[in-house]
């Protein structure tokens, strides 16, 4: 269990709460009194110094300028400065401004709003950040057991996780100032002027770090400043063990740091001393008391956690992942199923809603990180307003995850018929191979509609939470990706240029399993050699052989159960797209007439007059409550959902295998619109 940060108990020492407020105000204005006393002091001295030069001095000197000999003179000399410093000096102090000066945000405590109390989905990375909070809290009597404070926190994850979410949350928590800024700001064009940036960015944080007791400094993508100055220098190391690798190539590229020994590991190296400097003397009145010989104990640096974020840590240098610099290092992963339903009930208290189905929505976000989940959310409140209601729905959230996953849909709706044909046919093969073959995921939506670049597509999800993949698996998306193909071959007796995407899927898993999982008999991993060794010639051989048996496999499948295959394409062609729901009902009306046959079993054929196949009535596939298409009794289609009297049609007719597909319009399919996708 996650501990929580620490809640001071509550007592009966108020009367009401304006005697609380009134004790808080007090509080607050005691709090750093001696650091608020000194820089009163400060502007006060300065505030009367100027007072006593515009009363006494400017006139004196402006006197003796217009009386004495030497006036003329004096004022040609500060005339001269003035220009020079207009035209040289003013000029170059601006530059070394703009070109020295970080792009950061300096937060104060409590600014952010953000707390340990909204951060969630994950426990166990919470409880890692209260400890540090707690560290940063008691630094002295952490300290004088010995110990010494955490310096550095290494948040590593994709994006979307919450990592700058967790570090303000932590600087709120902590009540100390928090300095965000990106990696790529402290870099410049001018060799040095980077190292000038860390040298001030680090200066502020101390001198905060002084007044508060702690300061946290976090630097975004850091892999952008902190990357490997060679490849013996990587962090991210070598083991052994089980990844869960989430590409079919399962490669990472490796981004090597910056200019060599030029500006860019200059800037690294800056970046290692001032996390981890020799103990200096960090203020004024602290260097002139040593310089007096006043002062002899030893320096206590003012604490400065730095905190940097990354989802290349790979590629980091080995030496700022030492201790002493990124002591800890947090791997912020994707939320499980706990996690979702956490982060789904937080957002969904900030708006109205209807009743949900949690249990659904949870299964929906498999794989969606945090920031993903309040974008759909928020998104689902915009759709709802937009269509006049107050609160959201299941489907205004299913409508807001579906543009976030797939794109907008854009309708071509002067597609030819023969070209929606072929898309449908094209999706249809993916379609079957997808609700016949996943074990572990199902399928969502099948479409020919276009969103973003894609014709159309045809889409799952996870049914359940899975962090590997075992052989059989993995063949199988294969097969599903080379169903397109089949279905193209069986049904078009053609090939399209739709299967690019299909194919490269196909290629790039049968070569990660075959280069590197050793699943063809092999133990040689083609990794070795990096990205050369995956393309080597003896590779194809390989590869080309396990393609061609999944797609024999796949293509006998579509073979062996053509009506399933050509009902979903007809009904495709009639509404464009297509749910789970309407798949599983055309399949279960189909199937009670023609079974299920399983290429892995060979259906047992009669001899004689018995193997004769008795022609099938036509299969009917019912939606009720929706208007799929218009007929007007004569073949044509007028599209808009009403038969020629004007009456919504309840009933699709679907041809089954046993009949020929049709080549041309017929009926309701001929009007359409096209609006969907393509996977293609």
């Amino acid at each position: 269990m996650a501990l929580e940060p620490y809640r001071p108990p509550s007592d009966n020492r108020y009367r009401d709460e304006l005697d609380r407020e009134i004790d808080q105000k007090i509080d607050t204005l005691f709090h750093r009194w001696n650091w608020k006393l000194m820089r009163f002091i400060r502007r006060a001295v300065i505030v009367v110094f100027v007072i006593w030069l515009a009363i006494n001095a400017i006139p004196a000197g402006f006197n003796f300028i217009t009386t004495q000999p030497l006036g003329p003179v004096i004022l040609q000399l500060i005339t001269t400065g003035a220009t020079l410093f207009l035209f040289i000096g003013f000029q170059f102090s601006l530059m070394y401004f703009f070109m020295a000066r970080t792009r950061i945000y300096w937060v104060k405590p409590g600014e952010t709003g953000v707390g340990f109390e909204d951060y969630k989905g994950n426990p166990e990375v919470l409880q890692a950040a209260t400890r540090i909070v707690t560290l940063l809290k008691g630094v002295k009597g952490f300290k004088s057991m010995g110990g010494e404070v955490t310096r550095g926190v290494l948040l590593i994850g994709p994006p979307g996780t919450g990592k700058s979410y967790l570090a303000q949350a932590i600087s709120t928590e902590a009540g100390v100032p928090f300095g965000y800024l990106s990696a790529p700001s402290l870099t410049s064009a001018w060799m040095g002027m980077g190292n000038i940036k860390v040298m001030n960015l680090y200066r502020k944080a101390r001198k905060l770090a002084r007044e508060y007791g702690a300061c946290i400094l976090f630097i975004d993508e850091i892999d952008a400043i902190g990357g490997a100055r060679s490849s013996a220098l990587m962090g991210g190391g070598g083991g052994m063990g089980m990844g869960a690798e989430k590409q079919a190539g399962g490669i990472t590229n490796v981004m090597m740091g910056g200019m060599g020994m030029g500006g860019g590991s200059g800037l690294l190296n800056e970046l290692l001393l001032q996390m981890d400097p020799p103990p200096q003397e960090t203020s004024q009145v602290g260097k002139l008391l040593r310089w007096l010989g006043l002062r002899k104990k030893r320096v206590e640096m003012p604490p400065v956690l730095t905190m940097g974020a990354t989802n290349m840590a790979e590629s980091l240098d080995a030496a700022l992942l030492r201790p002493g610099r990124f002591d800890r290092k947090i791997i912020i992963e994707e939320p499980d199923s706990e996690g979702r339903l956490d982060i789904i009930q937080y957002y969904l208290g900030k708006v109205k809603h209807e009743p949900m189905p949690m249990d659904r929505m949870i299964s929906d976000t498999i794989g969606f990180t945090p920031v993903a989940i309040k974008f759909v959310i928020n998104e689902a409140a915009i759709h709802a307003h937009f269509e006049g209601r107050e609160s959201i729905t299941y489907w205004d959230f299913t409508k807001a995850r579906e543009t976030h996953e797939h794109g907008l849909s854009q309708p071509i709706r002067n597609m030819a018929y023969s070209e929606r044909r072929q898309l449908a046919y094209h999706e249809a093969g993916h379609a079957y191979a997808m609700v016949k073959l996943l074990k572990k995921e199902r399928l969502t939506k099948v479409t020919i509609i276009r969103h973003g670049r894609a014709l159309g597509f045809a889409a799952w999800k996870p049914s359940e939470e899975a962090h590997m993949r075992n052989k059989q698996e993995m063949l199988n998306d294969i097969q599903i990706s080379l169903a397109s193909r089949a279905s193209e071959e069986l049904f078009l007796n053609d090939q399209l240029n739709g299967v690019v995407s299909d194919f490269r899927s196909a290629t790039g898993t049968a070569s990660w399993m075959v280069g590197a999982l050793g699943m063809d008999g092999s133990f040689y991993s083609s990794l070795v050699f990096g990205m050369e060794g995956v393309a080597s010639p003896d590779m194809k051989p390989r590869v080309e052989k396990l393609l061609n048996e999944e797609y024999r496999k796949v293509k006998q499948l579509l073979e062996n159960n053509k009506e399933g295959v050509i009902s979903i394409a007809e009904a495709l062609i009639l509404r464009n797209e297509l749910t789970d729901i309407d798949v599983n009902e055309i399949l279960a009306r189909v199937e009670a007439q023609h079974p299920f046959v399983d290429p892995h079993k060979p259906e047992e054929r009669p001899f004689g007059l018995l193997a004769t196949r008795t022609q099938p009535e036509t299969a009917i596939v019912r939606r009720n409550g929706r208007q799929n298409g218009t007929s007007n009794g004569n073949g044509n289609g007028n599209g808009n959902g009403h038969n020629g009297n004007g009456k919504p049609i309840d009933v699709i007719t679907v041809p089954l295998a046993s009949q020929a597909p049709p080549a041309e319009p017929s009926g309701p399919s001929a009007e359409l619109d096209m609006g969907e996708e393509q996977d293609w």
